[in-house]
């Protein structure tokens, strides 16, 4: 079955194989704002300032390993967790399980983050992103799944993702714990809750496993079948080589700012932060208005535009082109990873692929494209003098906007929006 084949589905035919009904989607729309809100509000109450808690407690040697558990914590756990135990377990029980048994490796981290056991802490830290970084495609799954007709509204609801990473990052400032240890327990705390909430979330089905045997299963045959389709194998390629330059912005972008000159480069950061929340809200208008390919090309040619200006800005005449690279960050995130999800999910929801197919993405982008990018962003790094200067750093981001473009370039010539996209948008945005 290719992507022109693929037509919108009738309520029978998701309930209750694939969804609630369209009513009880939407009465679980606040249901599941409240999921997204605390799964990243987790993350984001310790990834934020980790590198400062590290380099406070003489553990800076290990800020680079501690960054680098996280896409192959995403790789291995998309595997076992994301596309093998979903189709054996309900969705919603696994991500419960999971959050409670990472709140409480959350709880044991801030002990070991001390100079004798360093070692100790990066091991347990991939332990806990083995058990984390599944839930984020789970939790896009079971949010797709239970909106059924009503995908459009998922940029609504994932918008909450963005607004409880703002409230953690938030709270943790004003608490004056940036560089503690206890941004573990405040991460921990609302893991634990999202684990007891996570059992009265909607009861949408698992995959159908089917005839297929634990190997199948394991190494997604079913999920890298959709790659048959050219259209949906170019997204994932371009995902994926997206993502490298995505790594960079979150590694360096606070270095760049802080070194030509603005004083509160976290304060900067935020504008990403809103800009993300502004565009989310906009996406279910943009997707009804504009179809998938449109979105994503977009998304694409932002992040080209958001490191060009890097490459031209500096603290004081240009100083507009960093607060307008850093503000791209809602287009470059929104337009591309959220409208992702959504052509994700339509693909592979006739063949009850979507926690598959997710857990695949999530592979792809946070695990292998960001494990590239983590790499590529440090050679290019040590590339530079100790001490870097502007046109140091200018150099640096050029490598980025280039490759962003040519991405940008490719998608645009190969990928073919389904037949059906539009005339899908049109008709949710009529009922």
């Amino acid at each position: 079955m290719t992507a022109t084949t693929v037509a919108p589905r009738s309520e029978a035919s998701e309930h209750p194989a694939n969804s609630l009904p369209r009513a009880a989607a939407f009465a679980a729309t606040p249901r599941l704002s409240i999921l997204m809100f605390l799964q990243f509000f987790v993350w984001g109450a310790w990834s934020v300032t980790l590198g400062l808690v590290m380099q406070t407690l003489s553990l800076g040697a290990l800020i680079a390993d501690a960054f680098s558990v996280g896409p192959i914590a995403s790789i291995l756990g998309s595997f076992v967790f994301g596309m093998v135990a979903v189709r054996y377990l309900p969705p919603r029980l696994l991500l419960g399980v999971l959050h409670l048994l990472g709140g409480g490796l959350l709880l044991l981290l801030p002990a070991q983050i001390t100079p004798a056991t360093g070692g100790a802490f990066v091991g347990m830290l991939f332990a806990y992103l083995m058990l984390y970084m599944p839930t984020v495609g789970l939790a896009n799954n079971l949010a797709l799944k239970a909106l059924g007709t009503r995908v459009d509204r998922f940029p609504f609801v994932r918008a909450f993702g963005t607004l409880g990473w703002i409230a953690a990052g938030l709270i943790v400032g004003w608490s004056a714990l940036s560089a503690s240890p206890a941004i573990f327990q405040i991460a921990a705390a609302a893991s634990l809750l999202l684990g007891i909430y996570g059992f009265t979330l909607p009861s949408v089905s698992r995959d159908d496993p089917g005839e297929q045997g634990l190997l199948r299963t394991l190494f997604c045959v079913d999920a890298f079948a959709l790659m048959k389709d050219r259209s949906f194998l170019v997204f994932v390629t371009c995902a994926t080589l997206i993502s490298i330059p995505l790594a960079m912005y979150y590694a360096y972008t606070s270095a760049f700012i802080g070194s030509i000159g603005f004083a509160n480069a976290s304060g900067v950061l935020a504008l990403g932060q809103m800009s993300e929340l502004v565009f989310m809200f906009s996406m279910p208008w943009l997707y009804r208005r504009f179809g998938v390919k449109p979105l994503l090309l977009v998304g694409m040619v932002a992040w080209a535009l958001r490191y060009a200006l890097f490459a031209l800005a500096d603290a004081h005449g240009a100083a507009w082109a960093i607060y307008l690279g850093v503000a791209l960050h809602g287009v470059c995130y929104d337009f591309f990873f959220v409208a992702g999800a959504i052509y994700t999910s339509t693909l592979a929801a006739p063949r009850q692929l979507e926690a598959q197919a997710q857990g695949m993405l999530t592979l792809f982008t946070y695990g292998l494209g960001m494990l590239l990018g983590s790499q590529i962003g440090g050679l290019l790094y040590a590339a530079m003098p100790k001490d870097p200067t502007i046109a140091d750093w200018h150099a640096f981001w050029i490598y980025p906007a280039i490759a962003a473009g040519v991405i940008a370039i490719l998608f645009h010539v190969a990928f073919r929006a389904p037949a059906t996209t539009s005339e899908r948008s049109e008709s949710v945005a009529t009922k």
